[in-house]
């Protein structure tokens, strides 16, 4: 591992084997290239946002049960292209710690881009759901008539919608925090991307129409929310970070000893929360897809993932607890 290399990435704590051995380097090569064409950051988060969702097309056309060939190709076609999004989106950041083009936007939409993804490929599984469930009737046992198609559909647009809202929105956003909760008391503020509600309303409030355009302008406000949701499922972190503030007053000044003992307990999570990410979501939804079940991609993020999501927030509460109980 080449120190060009480790520069560009966040810390190799909180990348899992398959995006350090196999993902980064490859991003790093990539970064290199867009680095030499001085192409910005921001524009190959905007192309991996395209090509993630035309995978959508490709999902909702792919089924080797029912179109043979030709629709294991669409498969191949759609998982080839998300995870081409996925290598862009890695390379993005690289890319922005090489060339050092870090910008509050950029930050913005790296955090967009998965549900750029995602909002069309789970409307294209609904989609291809409605085309094509004989497998799914079997198993249930229900006669396959026009009525009962669109019942069942109904029912697969309302799992779509909280497997993406509750879960892929919620479960990415609060392994996003995580992630950069663990930098900070590893690397400190400057090491680390940790921003909170208060700091982006008063960015917001200082932009106006003639500085900021209104995509801008938009976005800092999706992010308001974004903040505020992830601060609203961390309350003893939040607790925890009060009182480090009030004892401590800046970041810089934590003692080394609160430092270590938040960065022990946080270590073994950081692996739990990584299988929010990218790799272990799309191997399930990858399968569901080849095996020509992709509405069974909803009940895994469900269940599955909820169930994940849930440890995971409650280790991570259950340690901010006990150190800002040791703060008294």
């Amino acid at each position: 591992m080449t120190e060009g290399f480790k520069a560009t990435l966040k810390s190799s704590e909180t990348e899992d084997w398959l995006d350090l051995h196999v993902i980064r380097p490859f991003c790093y090569y990539c970064a290199l290239a867009f680095n030499r064409f001085d192409i910005h950051p921001n524009t190959v988060t905007i192309w991996s946002m395209i090509i993630g969702a035309a995978s959508a097309f490709f999902f909702a056309c792919g089924s080797f049960y029912y179109g043979g060939t030709c629709g294991l190709v669409m498969n191949i076609i759609a998982i080839a292209l998300l995870m081409v999004a996925d290598i862009f989106d890695c390379t993005d950041g690289q890319l922005a710690r090489m060339s050092g083009k870090k910008s509050r936007l950029g930050r913005i939409l790296d955090g967009v881009a998965g549900f750029a993804w995602f909002i069309p490929i789970y409307h294209a599984l609904v989609y291809r759901f409605y085309l094509h469930h004989d497998i799914e009737f079997g198993w249930l046992g229900i006669e396959n008539t026009p009525e009962n198609t669109l019942i069942a559909t109904a029912v697969v647009y309302a799992l779509g919608l909280i497997s993406g809202i509750a879960g892929l929105a919620g479960q990415q956003r609060l392994a996003d925090y995580y992630i950069q909760v663990h930098l900070f008391f590893l690397k400190g503020e400057k090491g680390s991307e940790l921003d909170n509600s208060q700091r982006q309303q008063e960015i917001y409030d200082q932009m106006t129409p003639e500085k900021n355009s209104a995509v801008e302008r938009y976005f800092q406000k999706s992010y308001i929310d974004y903040t505020k949701k992830q601060e609203g499922a961390t309350p003893q972190f939040q607790r925890l970070m009060r009182k480090l503030r009030e004892k401590f007053g800046t970041a810089d000044q934590i003692p080394e000893q609160v430092r270590k003992a938040f960065h022990d307990a946080s270590l073994p999570v950081i692996f739990w929360n990584g299988l929010l990410t990218f790799n272990f979501r799309s191997f399930w939804l990858f399968l569901f897809c080849l095996l020509d079940v992709p509405a069974m991609n909803f009940v895994w993020e469900i269940v599955g993932m909820g169930l994940l999501y849930c440890y995971v927030n409650h280790r991570h509460e259950a340690f901010c607890k006990k150190i800002a109980d040791g703060l008294d």
